[in-house]
């Protein structure tokens, strides 16, 4: 009994250790920060609708908040205005959850927090979301033909494939570009870079905001600081 709960005590001690060295097999490429280039956002919202919202909704987020980046209401109505009447609607998706589930095996989840989601996991969610759209490879034993580096059988199929091409596993287990696609590897980072930024920006759209408004009340109680050390000399100064 004794060597039971010495055996179960050194496992307790011992699994955080052991999650850890398991987590760090998965190496994740640094996002580029796009939070406070609005050009990059706006690229990254209409890739986001013209690829992604066609199967994911973001039904926490509405169009006209991408008012925040810079898009007027007619920018909004006439580029990325296809799964709503109005601009003060949902980012919805018309596809049913049950059909999805039955054509992909789970129903592909809402994206409005996914950036937050991931980065409960992982630490950082924009750098798994761009290390995951940058992982997909040729694999005929999946039911959509393929797979992922970073979530291995992943029921999602690569919906980019036509603008970063086809990459292979290798034998040892390195991605390579085996078909080129209409994007150069550069370029194609850059979009997915842009992409993770409006993902990141939708599961928080007041976070520039509210980093700004951060500097500037630490700028006030600074100088607040400064004159309240200042009358303290002042009323002291006899005293002492």
């Amino acid at each position: 009994m004794k060597k039971l709960l010495s055996s179960l005590f050194i496992s307790l001690l011992f699994a955080p250790l052991l999650a850890l060295a398991s987590g760090a097999e998965l190496h994740l490429d640094r996002a580029p920060d796009r939070s406070g280039d609005k050009a990059a956002l706006q690229n990254g919202a209409k890739v986001f609708v013209n690829y992604c919202l066609n199967c994911h909704s973001a039904s926490y987020m509405r169009y006209n908040r991408l008012k925040d980046i810079g898009l007027t209401d007619q920018q909004i109505k006439d580029n990325l205005l296809f799964t709503a009447d109005k601009v003060g609607e949902q980012m919805s998706v018309a596809m049913r959850r049950d059909e999805a589930k039955e054509w992909f095996g789970v129903a592909p989840p809402d994206l409005t927090v996914i950036a937050r989601a991931r980065a409960s996991e992982f630490g950082s969610g924009a750098d798994w979301l761009y290390t995951y759209l940058r992982s997909f490879y040729r694999d005929s034993d999946r039911p959509t033909g393929w797979n992922n580096l970073v979530f291995e059988n992943v029921g999602m199929p690569h919906v980019l494939w036509e603008l970063q091409g086809e990459q292979v596993m290798g034998g040892d287990h390195k991605l390579t570009l085996a078909t080129p696609g209409k994007l150069k590897p550069q370029a194609y980072d850059d979009m997915v870079a842009d992409l993770v930024g409006f993902l990141q920006y939708m599961g928080e759209p007041a976070a520039t905001k509210r980093k700004s408004l951060g500097w500037m009340v630490v700028f006030f109680l600074g100088v607040l600081f400064v004159l309240s050390y200042a009358l303290k000399r002042e009323y002291w100064k006899d005293i002492h």
